[in-house]
């Protein structure tokens, strides 16, 4: 069983990076293969509304969308993180998840029975809205999510690199998650 996560954050060594790889760490401990995609390196235009995957089945934009979306078909598990701005997941994210639910939503809905979850972070404030939107993603494409003990959010400053390592607390919540996570996709697809 495969575990795909991908992140938004546009930053080499993002705090976002530093809570889904420890999401990773714990899904591996339980045998699950895992992968990491960072948008950062990725082109991926926004969705133009041509409306050309209701006929072709895949999106008609020449950039990295195909590469990202058949890594998301592959895998059983897929966690998002992303940091928030203004509230909202990373621009770069939401691309992706638009042009994935209608490309998938128009496919079979090839998505529908895998497994994931959210994680957002930020410095202060906007967690709950952007951790919605990205609730929203899952629930639409038929992804099944396990809880927590508490929402995945993490806490960290604008500075950088490792402030995530500071918040016991948030990783201890996407710990939990990683834990169920497995639990439930070990019992979908054993």
């Amino acid at each position: 069983m495969k575990v795909l996560a991908i992140t938004g954050s546009p930053r080499v060594e993002s705090n976002t990076r530093r809570y889904v790889e420890h999401c990773l760490e714990v899904l591996g401990q339980h045998g699950l293969e895992t992968e990491l995609i960072a948008l950062r390196e990725k082109k991926i235009n926004p969705c133009l509304g041509c409306y050309a995957c209701t006929k072709e089945k895949r999106c008609a934009q020449k950039d990295d969308f195909a590469e990202v979306l058949a890594a998301m078909e592959s895998a059983q598990g897929i966690v998002l993180g992303s940091p928030v701005y203004l509230s909202s997941v990373a621009p770069e994210m939401m691309s992706l998840l638009a042009r994935a639910t209608f490309v998938a939503h128009w496919n079979n809905k090839f998505l529908a029975g895998k497994v994931g979850g959210p994680i957002t972070v930020a410095r202060r404030a906007g967690h709950n809205l952007a951790f919605s939107q990205l609730l929203l993603w899952f629930f639409i494409n038929g992804i099944t999510v396990p809880g927590s003990t508490y929402w995945t959010v993490g806490m960290a400053g604008a500075g950088g690199a490792h402030d995530a390592d500071q918040d016991a607390e948030g990783m201890q919540h996407v710990a939990n998650f990683a834990e169920n996570m497995a639990k439930v996709m070990k019992k979908l697809y054993a």
